[in-house]
């Protein structure tokens, strides 16, 4: 058996025992419904499944020889358009409101804390006094998990009159398929190697990690992230920082992106100066609004811990955390993998996997990294460049698959 069949079974296999023994363990230690995922089993159809399979069934079927013959912009273009529309579709497999307008709108979610936001400087400066739980005016669950970055976005929005979570999701959604965008752009520009970005662009647009980009706010964090690497690698350095600081502002894992940063620039001194220009000059901007981002993040490692992070047990999420990200980036970059050589998109791919185990080995991502981890998983699709032309057909269907599969049969939580 080749290495490539053997890795794909590995990998296979992992899920399996993940799920499997995520069932042994039980809720009380997983905290997860349906472990390694975060959801729960319920298989459905809905208004979004004839969308979703005929945009799957496209794009297998078109998706490589148009990816190939249209001019290079029409192609980007097209990669959008098909990342949108398949993360909107996947999204209304469980209904307008459940699938899409309602996701944002929870107890949990940023839009609780949107009306309260009357004054945003005061919002700002007061913002790490409300991060630890059992206070009468703690944030909610997501607002306090993170940066204020990310509530500043939907509060921003609803000023300039797109109030309510379907506006919400929409902003997600439009940014998070961003990354179908960046990905190949980065590799065309930073890898001068158009044939590798062609070839990746399908699999970015048919992303099976659409499932949480649709809805979900780390969709949006994604995008944003994504394309300060994509202006990193056009030569676009500090407007690359602004973005990547930005980053960090909206999610604190998010500095590990930094990772895939410093490898499209170590090569460039200069532009890795100027990037990192812009992103202090993020911070700066921050804490003279009366947030520091060190206090924080120090909070928030406190807070998790005062959640139900503290009963999720590290040595079952420690390894199941990887098989949750492999359902959302797919098999077909774990046989890129196998196939792996020396060449930028390899350093794309890798650098996305050290950021992973980075974030996993901290033990502060125990659970729900197939949506929190996509600003990295993303990046994984990089390496569908190494999978030989007659597959990729094939491959593509894989990941619309796993993508219909997980949709169809669990209730996702994001």
């Amino acid at each position: 058996m080749s290495r490539v069949r053997w890795t794909v079974l590995g990998t296979a296999v992992l899920v399996l025992l993940a799920v499997v023994v995520g069932a042994l363990l039980g809720g009380q230690r997983t905290f997860a419904g349906f472990p390694p995922l975060f959801a729960y089993w319920l298989p459905h159809v809905g208004v979004g499944t004839p969308l979703a399979l005929l945009v799957a069934v496209l794009v297998v079927a078109k998706g490589p020889e148009l990816a190939d013959r249209l001019p290079w912009r029409g192609a980007l273009a097209a990669g959008y358009g098909t990342a949108v529309a398949w993360t909107v579709s996947l999204a209304l497999v469980d209904g307008w409101d459940r699938g899409f307008a309602g996701r944002l709108t929870t107890s949990d979610e940023y839009l609780h804390e949107v009306p309260g936001v009357t004054d945003v400087g005061a919002m700002l400066r007061g913002f790490s006094a409300r991060i630890l739980d059992y206070q009468p005016d703690s944030w909610t669950t997501h607002v306090s998990g993170h940066p204020p970055g990310a509530l500043l976005a939907f509060v921003g929005l609803d000023r300039i009159g797109l109030s309510g979570g379907a506006w919400a999701a929409l902003l997600c959604v439009l940014v998070g398929g961003l990354t179908a965008v960046a990905v190949p752009v980065a590799l065309r520009a930073w890898g001068n190697d158009e044939a590798a970005a062609r070839a990746v662009l399908p699999f970015a647009a048919l992303f099976p990690g659409a499932v949480w980009i649709g809805v979900s706010a780390d969709g949006m964090f994604a995008g944003v992230t994504a394309c300060g690497i994509a202006l990193l690698a056009l030569g676009r350095p500090l407007l690359a920082g602004l973005l990547l600081g930005l980053g960090i502002f909206l999610s604190y894992g998010l500095v590990l992106v930094g990772v895939i940063a410093l490898v499209v620039a170590w090569r460039d001194w200069k532009a890795l100066g100027l990037a990192v220009l812009g992103a202090v000059v993020v911070v700066v901007a921050f804490a003279a609004a009366g947030f520091w981002w060190l206090d924080g993040y120090h909070l928030v490692v406190e807070r998790y811990y005062q959640g139900i992070a503290s009963s999720r047990v590290y040595y079952y999420w420690v390894w199941a955390n990887l098989a949750a990200a492999v359902l959302a980036a797919g098999l077909a970059p774990i046989a890129g993998l196998a196939r792996i050589r020396r060449s930028p998109a390899a350093w794309l791919a890798g650098a996305a996997v050290a950021a992973m185990l980075f974030a996993d080995l901290s033990g502060l991502s125990k659970a729900e990294v197939e949506r929190i981890w996509l600003p990295f998983t993303a990046w994984l699709t990089a390496a569908t460049a190494f999978l030989p032309a007659a597959s990729r057909k094939p491959w593509l269907a894989a990941q619309a698959g796993t993508a219909l599969v997980v949709n169809h049969l669990l209730l996702t939580n994001w």
